[in-house]
């Protein structure tokens, strides 16, 4: 392995084989291309996150003080009480920060800035009584983004930095699916299981695309046990490293969300923000090259299959 400054790297390592959670697993090196892309992606995010998805959030400014219970953070580092004032300026503020660290100008100062901003709106958003379990893999890959500082999207190096960063958010929502697994255990034991869990879902919040499986006796419950099949088998997501691998993995897994909200109108989109960090942006640059090369005219007198120099064969 080559190392240059740093460390930035010349070949791509991360397709090695190592032990998941092991230190070189951790630290394998990334391409900074693709940090650049997806930083793009998830700053680009929170504008739609504030004003659409989670809109509702906004709307603790005008209730009542005496409501907001902080969550434990939010007591421990002693958070101001969102009042209208609070809640305007760190929606605008959030909003402004993540439109600027989109750019990829002062990555450390306006990352940091964002998850900082970030983390106070989920403050005040989980602070009435409802906390969100589809938000704490988008939370880490904030969080881990100004960590690897500067990225470019015609960068060709890579960087430990940004494999500890990607590696960071891949376990995160590897959790995510487990810890859901774990929970369902918990607290609704193998009743979960056996019991008519989509069946209500799908009587309180089904669609035209899933109603029908109401008439399919054995269908949900299936359902049910390879949705938990699925999420206790989640950290096999570790041992992935060629680039279709990580393809597959994200198709897969959108492909489970979409399908959830087909059928109940539930969609965790920062979730889904956060496992579009798996896929190997940096390909898309060389596929765009590609296609370059490819509808540009050979110049007359360009080699011919045979190595040798010669007109265009007019033939034939």
């Amino acid at each position: 392995m080559t190392r240059s400054a740093g460390t930035a790297v010349t070949d791509r390592p991360e397709t090695a084989a190592a032990v998941p959670l092991t230190p070189r697993w951790w630290f394998r090196p990334v391409p900074l291309a693709r940090i650049a892309v997806f930083r793009v992606i998830a700053y680009l995010f929170i504008p739609v996150d504030v004003f659409l998805t989670t809109a509702w959030v906004r709307a603790h400014a005008d209730v009542p003080t005496e409501f907001y219970q902080p969550l434990v953070i939010g007591r421990l580092l002693h958070l101001p009480t969102p009042t209208h004032t609070v809640v305007l300026v760190v929606q605008w503020a959030l909003v402004l920060a993540a439109l600027a660290a989109a750019s990829g100008k002062a990555p450390r100062l306006l990352g940091w800035a964002v998850f900082l901003l970030y983390a106070e709106w989920m403050v005040i958003a989980m602070s009435y009584g409802k906390v969100d379990h589809d938000r704490i893999a988008f939370l880490v890959a904030l969080a881990v983004l100004p960590t690897i500082g500067r990225a470019r999207w015609k960068d060709r190096r890579s960087s430990e930095a940004a494999g500890f960063g990607a590696a960071a958010v891949l376990v995160t929502v590897m959790l995510t699916y487990f810890l859901a697994a774990w929970a369902k255990m918990r607290f609704g034991g193998w009743d979960w299981a056996t019991g008519s869990t989509l069946t209500r879902a799908v009587l309180r919040r089904g669609t035209d695309l899933s109603l029908w499986t109401l008439d399919v006796a054995w269908l949900l419950p299936t359902a049910q046990w390879l949705m938990l099949a699925f999420e206790f088998a989640s950290p096999l997501m570790l041992l992935v490293r060629s680039d279709r691998a990580r393809a597959a993995l994200v198709l897969f897994l959108l492909g489970f969300h979409v399908m959830v909200y087909a059928g109940v109108g539930i969609i965790f989109l920062p979730h889904c923000i956060a496992i579009l960090s798996i896929l190997p942006w940096e390909r898309l640059r060389g596929a765009r090259a590609g296609l370059a090369a490819r509808r540009t005219p050979a110049p007359a007198g360009a080699a011919d299959g045979d190595g040798v120099t010669g007109p265009p064969d007019r033939t034939g």
